[in-house]
């Protein structure tokens, strides 16, 4: 199972920030191999790299339930092949974060993902 992070709000680069330090601060040893999701664009400023360990691939901005579900599922697949310890999944609001985590508990994905963590900037900005 891939233990799935799920990052909401803020900027991207907030988003971007917050898995740094999830991953700086990970329990897991550092041969295990991490995958990040990142919906929205860079805007000029970036705290993740991609390495032997840390998988990154970026969507453009838009409702992954929605208009960018096929986008979405095809870049987690490939994500997924890469068979990742721990995914991040970045959205940048929580508008149709209960759809999403529907769409990650479909019987495709259940077998391989676990939605573990949940972590709202929102909320920590407020």
């Amino acid at each position: 199972m891939i233990k799935t992070i799920l990052v909401i709000g803020g900027t991207a680069f907030e988003r971007e920030v917050a898995i740094t330090n999830a991953l700086a601060t990970s329990s897991e040893p550092d041969f295990k191999k991490s995958a990040v999701l990142l919906e929205g664009l860079a805007d000029g400023k970036t705290t993740l790299l991609s390495d032997t360990n840390t998988i990154i691939s970026r969507i453009a901005s838009g409702c992954l339930c929605c208009g960018n579900n096929m986008i979405m599922r095809v870049y987690l697949n490939r994500l997924i092949q890469q068979n990742p310890h721990q995914l991040f999944l970045s959205l940048s609001t929580a508008e149709h974060l209960e759809q999403v985590k529907l769409f990650l508990t479909t019987p495709s994905y259940k077998k391989i993902l676990e939605l573990s963590t949940e972590l709202n900037l929102n909320s920590i900005n407020s």
